[in-house]
């Protein structure tokens, strides 16, 4: 059981689920969630209305995830969590902590035994990238630490820049030390 970094396309990984750093309305955007949506083809937004039209009228809030299959992608399921933007004032770390245990909540009742995660809130949401390594990074090991039983064996956090992927390697390391 093990938490990893690595420098890559999120939508490329050989994992049972990817996580979306999706917005609330679960229909497509830009950044990581355009490149899932993207990759996985029509069927995923087609699920995401679906969830919209029956248990998340009003959207997915912010820290939580819901999944939905991977369709096109490589990984069975795609969760999906909506990342605090701080643009609008969202600057509790515990929400992005959320988003991360959230996602590793909703992969382990799916049985997953591998998930990979992208830099939550770390783009368009405007979270410093070390914040928000330290954040995720935390929330993983004590998620991991509080759940010795679980499935899941790699928690991956996929990151598409060399400065993100130092940011997670440095968090990371502070937990090796």
């Amino acid at each position: 059981m093990g938490i990893e970094t690595v420098l890559g396309d999120l939508t490329q990984q050989d994992v049972d689920v990817v996580v979306n750093a999706a917005n609330s309305s679960l229909l497509g955007g830009g950044g990581v969630d355009g490149a899932v949506h993207r990759a996985a083809g029509p069927r995923l937004l087609a699920a995401c209305r679906e969830l919209r039209t029956t248990t998340l009228p009003d959207g997915l809030p912010v820290g939580q995830a819901v999944a939905t299959p991977g369709f096109d992608l490589p990984a069975r399921w795609v969760v999906h969590t909506v990342g605090p933007d701080r643009h609008r004032g969202q600057t509790d770390p515990a929400l992005l902590a959320s988003c991360v245990t959230s996602s590793l909540d909703v992969a382990d009742g799916l049985g997953a035994t591998s998930i990979a995660l992208p830099a939550v809130s770390a783009g368009a949401y405007g979270w410093d990238a070390q914040q928000a390594a330290d954040v995720a990074v935390d929330a993983a090991h004590d998620w991991l630490a509080a759940h010795p039983g679980t499935a899941l064996t790699t928690v991956r956090f996929v990151l598409f820049s060399p400065p993100l992927l130092a940011a997670f390697d440095a968090a990371l390391a502070r937990h090796r030390a």
